[in-house]
């Protein structure tokens, strides 16, 4: 094959993107999970947001009270994001994906700039440290806080 007709690999889906710049701030499975069961005195959709950012592979459940925003829209829609986020006025803003290392770091970090930007220092953006998968396989204490749990999926992701 000559390199006139060689197809280049296609560009992730981020590229298209500015890179974050901000650190990425991790938050534990454990410490949402105490904030679901409102041992922290928080309460979702009020103070806190878990935000979903699988599309494709947006099987085997979601944490309770997640919204699903997937990650290939975020960045062109932070400003409206942002807006409903502060007039909710949330504190924290919890992305996650299937492990966090792709889509849920980039979005903490894509909402970090923007809060930066706008000066806003009351909203916090984070990742939930290991995502879903670690979540889905930390135990039934875990799964209780799932909508649409289907242990099948997590058990062909284990094997994966």
């Amino acid at each position: 094959m000559s390199a006139e007709t060689e197809t280049k690999p296609a560009a992730p889906w981020y590229a298209a993107f500015p890179e974050p710049q901000s650190d990425l701030m991790n938050i534990s499975r454990a410490e949402v999970r105490e904030m679901l069961k409102g041992s922290t005195g928080e309460v979702i959709g009020k103070d806190f947001v878990l935000v979903d950012l699988r599309r494709n592979d947006f099987e085997g459940g979601t944490i309770r009270g997640s919204l699903n925003l997937p990650a290939q829209s975020l960045y062109p829609t932070l400003p409206t994001v942002y807006a409903m986020f502060k007039a909710a006025g949330l504190k924290k803003v919890i992305f996650y994906c299937g492990s966090s290392t792709g889509r849920g770091s980039r979005g903490a970090r894509w909402l970090s700039d923007y809060l930066l930007k706008m000066g806003d220092s009351s909203i916090q953006s984070l990742a939930l440290f290991e995502g879903i998968k670690g979540w889905a396989n930390a135990g039934p204490e875990y799964v209780e806080w799932m909508d649409g749990y289907d242990a099948s999926v997590w058990e062909r992701l284990k094997s994966q």
